[in-house]
């Protein structure tokens, strides 16, 4: 497939207070869209301002990345949020990070759920509506990153949103085309070699090898390369090179 092109995201901005997690400086450097933790798992209102500076200086598209409230947990935790609740704290999350895009002369110009609400919104209806909810609530039509067949990708889709399907360069699928839990071993990938092949086969021929060795259909439009994991600017590095290389143009979506 010649003339292929996808958008490099990775969630950036995960740290608080004194704690520091991603290398937002040298990944914002190689990424085209950013997710920025607002608050809820990570994050706090002086990194979000910082990282929002320096993605606007770069012309690299900042995304709200929207959570449970779980700090303890990262947002890894499940828990059970009543919709309305769900709803109102997804747009607090946007509207908070918003206030720092625009005083860095940029915007929030999509939303991407995080940890145990980007996997519960995969089947969970309530939950992903609730999400939609949220991100009509903040106002505008933000598109929403997410899995190809996803629960929050139809309603989102239902609701008139423009929805990104994103793939995973760094973590294991299942036959379904879900990802492995974390918990589960192999569920995260750290061969180099290994990422940047599955990347350029999802970006340009849309399948990528399930755990089981099965071929899955994933065409993403937007690529993730998680921030939070060991020797991770070297990693997205590596794997913007091999689109490169093969033949991919890496560019911010839409």
């Amino acid at each position: 497939m010649t003339g292929a092109s996808i958008d490099l995201n990775a969630d950036l901005g995960e740290g608080f207070g004194r704690w520091r997690l991603t290398d937002d400086e040298q990944l914002l450097s190689v990424v085209t869209s950013a997710n920025v933790a607002c608050g809820f798992h990570a994050g706090d209102a002086a990194t979000m301002r910082e990282v929002c500076r320096i993605a606007a200086e770069r012309s690299v598209r900042i995304g709200a990345q929207v959570a449970y409230r779980d700090l303890a947990g990262f947002g890894r935790r499940a828990m059970e949020v009543p919709p309305g609740e769900l709803a109102a704290e997804v747009a607090y999350q946007i509207g908070a990070l918003e206030v720092f895009a625009r005083a860095a002369g940029s915007r929030v110009s999509y939303v991407k759920p995080h940890g145990a609400l980007y996997n519960r919104v995969v089947g969970d209806e309530e939950q992903a509506a609730a999400v939609v909810e949220g991100v009509r609530l903040a106002g505008g039509q933000l598109p929403l990153l997410s899995l190809p067949g996803s629960a929050l990708h139809s309603l989102a889709e239902k609701a008139g949103l423009p929805v990104v399907t994103e793939g995973f360069a760094d973590r294991a699928y299942t036959a379904q085309g879900t990802l492995v839990p974390r918990g589960e071993e192999g569920a995260v990938l750290s061969d180099a070699a290994a990422v940047v092949e599955r990347s350029v086969s999802m970006a340009r021929f849309g399948v990528v090898a399930a755990r089981c060795g099965q071929a899955v259909a994933v065409r993403p439009r937007s690529l993730c390369v998680h921030g939070d994991t060991p020797g991770a600017v070297a990693l997205a590095r590596r794997v913007r090179r091999g689109l490169e290389e093969a033949g991919v143009r890496v560019e911010a979506f839409g």
